[in-house]
């Protein structure tokens, strides 16, 4: 029934449940795990539901109904058996399959076999999302854009509540929490516009955590990044991250550059280290490849022009 109830409430502003209709290999290898769960559930749910039927009308309390009622029984082994024996094997089938699953999509290996992966740094603020390119060296406000084909190892934090990073059509939500980098991979096969969500409750502005996901060909994501390093706003320091990270909600925002260490900047901001003890669950949460790639330059406070660059 969660999974019915998750499937119904992921598809109620598209035409289709987008959860069932996946777009890369980790949602579609949930979604067999989501088609199997409800499969083993319905083995139960449907037999108790037609006994339950069965029973309520076969001894109604009417006139005339003459169906016996026995009760001076004290038990029967093969009823015992059948009823604890049947979820038993279910609960068994279902944790394996679960495991497994949750396992082999942890591993880097599961859906990066084929291509190097890119990296985008995500922080969750009140109410919008950050993400950091550190190998392109850009960074946007409330839209995400990816190559197809290409495994994206998001590093998951928070300068807020805690929220849940979601892109239904790629993979299943991931919690953001301060002073924690959490690891999620993902993967788009098919070009497309994808609904990202926040799906953690997180104030007021909450409905406003929304962000679009663009995947498209390595030569279009190319070209998009050189696009914003040439038309982008002004260069993200944390100056300016600190006047966006104060609570409002935004519109997209795209920035030609940013300070470098900006993101490890925000995680050990929100750690219980002090300022000379390094954030050890930053450095066991970090892709190794993100500190080589970090090449952007330092740069001085500038005020935050907002910019929209919708195509």
């Amino acid at each position: 029934m969660a999974a019915l109830a998750t499937v119904l409430l992921a598809g109620c502003e598209n035409s289709k449940y987008i959860v069932l209709d996946p777009k890369g290999p980790v949602g579609e290898t949930q979604m067999n795990l989501i088609w199997i769960s409800i499969i083993l559930c319905a083995i139960v749910i449907i037999p108790v539901l037609i006994i339950f039927a069965y029973i309520i009308y076969r001894f109604r309390d009417t006139p005339g109904n003459k169906a016996p009622y026995t009760p001076d029984w004290a038990d029967s082994k093969v009823l015992e058996t059948i009823w604890w024996g049947i979820p038993i094997l279910i609960i068994a089938v279902l944790g394996y399959y679960t495991a497994r699953d949750t396992y082999a999509l942890e591993k880097p290996t599961a859906v990066a076999a084929h291509s190097k992966p890119i990296t985008v740094q995500v922080t969750s603020l009140d109410w919008k999302w950050l993400f950091q390119y550190p190998e392109q060296g850009i960074a946007t406000v409330n839209h995400l854009e990816i190559p197809t084909g290409v495994p994206v190892n998001f590093v998951l934090t928070s300068d807020a509540p805690m929220n849940s990073f979601w892109i239904p059509q790629l993979g299943g939500q991931k919690y953001t929490m301060g002073g924690m980098a959490m690891k999620l991979w993902l993967q788009a096969d098919k070009p497309g516009e994808y609904f990202g969500s926040g799906a953690n409750f997180s104030g007021k502005g909450f409905a406003d955590m929304r962000f679009k996901v663009v995947a498209k060909p390595q030569a279009e994501f190319d070209a998009w990044v050189k696009q914003v390093k040439h038309e982008g706003a002004a260069q993200l320091t944390k100056e300016d991250y600190e006047k966006l990270a104060k609570p409002a909600t935004s519109n997209e925002i795209f920035f030609s550059s940013y300070q470098k260490g900006l993101f490890e900047y925000i995680v050990n901001k929100n750690s219980h280290h002090s300022p000379s003890q390094p954030n050890q669950r930053m450095e066991h949460g970090q892709n190794p490849e993100m500190k080589q790639n970090e090449n952007q330059s330092n740069m001085s406070g500038h005020d935050m022009p907002g910019m929209n660059m919708n195509h």
